[in-house]
């Protein structure tokens, strides 16, 4: 334990980079390094003055395989947390192996040109990282990440199969901005706009975004409605858990986001590949980017609660018959902004982050390979979410959800 290197300056880092302070024990030494260092250089001055630690800062170029290395190198960390934009995972895990430093990330990576979330470019890295003896932990976010880590417990003490699962994401906060995501403005649309599945029956059932809406009574919020969707956690759980039978995702949107979206989409803002405009070629959805709210500036004025979780259907593990739990955390936004200055969506991944990262510093996640959460033991994992401020409870339904 535990020199760590966090690449990028976001909501999340900022999030993840103080609990990490909070908890010298395990990261003994953080760098954090970005393309703009002054993000950086603000992130640690807010820690020096919260958390009364130094951080080391730098400016880097994530897509720079060479630079990462030497960073890596010069810092002497023992592992990347990657927190910058999903395009950039697979070149940060090339530097891991050159480097000999073991690597997590939040989320899968996708490319720039392509909205394609699949795992199948990471996961073809597992001979690689297994030959080099290093351990690359995927998607230690909240969704994917806890939800995840709360199918495998429940699949340690509760359920002998899963055999369907939902996960279920409500954000009931609300701030004074028009339109404005819960995280990177890009990323996010891309995902929201994307084309539905889901897995059912042993395939991938496929709908237009934004089709299939269901009102759910969320703990600590109340009645909100969700929207079916796709997210990379759908891939890694029926994969590793092939008893699934249907498994399926869902996000709370409210009518205006919704429309603004739409809207968006229609006069052609969140389009992906380049246009001409003004003799210059730009990407709209990296303009609109721009004019967009940043999520992590939103943390002051954000009000109300987060509540994530997964209800699952499966054989007891007492013999009991077929049983349904629904595994949930709830986060207050305001609280979240007075322990580390961060609304709840970036706290809500950044922590999960920082205690990924510790389960691999603490010696508990040294298997050499490529893992998602569900494949790793859950126990401590859980006991730090307790711990460290996303309390986790569990409750038994009268039977499955029947939306």
């Amino acid at each position: 334990m535990g020199k760590t290197l966090v690449v990028g300056a976001g909501g999340v880092s900022h999030a993840a980079v103080h609990k990490m302070a909070m908890n010298a024990d395990i990261f003994t030494e953080i760098t954090l390094a970005s393309r703009t260092k002054a993000k950086c250089d603000a992130i640690a001055a807010s820690v020096k003055e919260r958390v009364g630690v130094e951080i080391k800062t730098a400016a880097l170029d994530a897509y720079n395989v060479a630079d990462t290395v030497a960073l890596i190198k010069e810092t002497g960390a023992e592992i990347l947390v990657n927190l910058a934009l999903p395009y950039q995972d697979l070149v940060l895990m090339d530097a891991c192996l050159e480097a000999g430093c073991h690597y997590l990330d939040t989320a899968n990576y996708e490319p720039e040109d392509v909205a394609k979330f699949e795992y199948h470019w990471q996961w073809a890295y597992q001979d690689k990282f297994k030959e080099a003896g290093l351990t690359a932990i995927l998607g230690s976010g909240f969704d994917p990440g806890v939800t995840s880590v709360f199918a495998k417990w429940l699949k340690k003490h509760k359920l002998d199969t899963i055999r369907q699962i939902d996960v279920l994401d409500a954000n009931g906060g609300s701030n004074d901005q028009e339109f404005a995501t819960n995280f990177n403005p890009e990323i996010n649309l891309r995902e929201v706009l994307a084309e539905v599945r889901h897995w059912e029956g042993g395939e991938w059932k496929t709908s237009p975004a934004m089709t299939t809406k269901v009102e759910f009574d969320f703990p600590a919020i109340g009645p909100k409605n969700m929207y079916l969707m796709y997210h990379e956690e759908l891939e890694s759980l029926s994969t590793h858990f092939p008893e699934i039978e249907r498994a399926r995702f869902w996000m709370t949107f409210g009518d205006a986001y919704i429309m603004h979206a739409k809207v968006l989409e229609n006069v052609g803002m969140t389009r992906i590949d380049p246009v001409m405009h003004d003799g210059k070629e730009i990407i709209p959805i990296q303009f609109l980017k721009t004019l967009l709210p940043d999520p992590g500036d939103l943390g002051a004025e954000t009000k109300g609660k987060a509540c994530i979780g997964d209800i699952a259907t499966g054989q007891a593990k007492d013999g009991s018959g077929e049983k349904t739990y629904y595994i949930y955390n709830i986060c207050d936004h305001e609280e979240c902004y007075a322990e580390v200055g961060s609304q709840a969506v970036s706290y809500t991944t950044g922590v999960p982050a920082m205690i990924g990262a510790a389960q691999v510093l603490k010696g508990n996640w040294v298997e050499p390979g490529v893992w998602n959460m569900e494949q790793l033991d859950p126990d401590d994992f859980m006991d730090m979410l307790n711990a460290h401020g996303l309390p986790w409870q569990v409750h038994e339904l009268d039977g499955p959800v029947e939306f």
